[in-house]
């Protein structure tokens, strides 16, 4: 895959070379784009993905750099 590379200005390296954007332009197309809802089969199904969106948010199991030492 070919990158698109700008060059920026670093303070103390002169001039570096960064990575552009790296994604593919555009909106999400179709019928189906952002239909969860119709993509899980039963109630069950819906709240546990819920839950795991949620779990970031509210949850107390936190790991690696995301773990507060007090919490807020």
């Amino acid at each position: 895959m070919d990158y698109k590379v700008t060059k920026k200005k670093a303070p103390g390296r002169g001039d570096v070379e960064v990575l552009a954007e790296t994604y593919e332009a555009g909106q999400p197309e179709g019928e189906d784009a952002g239909r969860w809802r119709q993509k899980l089969a039963s109630r069950d199904e819906k709240l546990k993905y819920l839950q795991n969106g949620e779990r970031y948010w509210y949850g107390t199991d936190w790991f690696g750099s995301e773990k507060r030492k007090k919490p807020a």
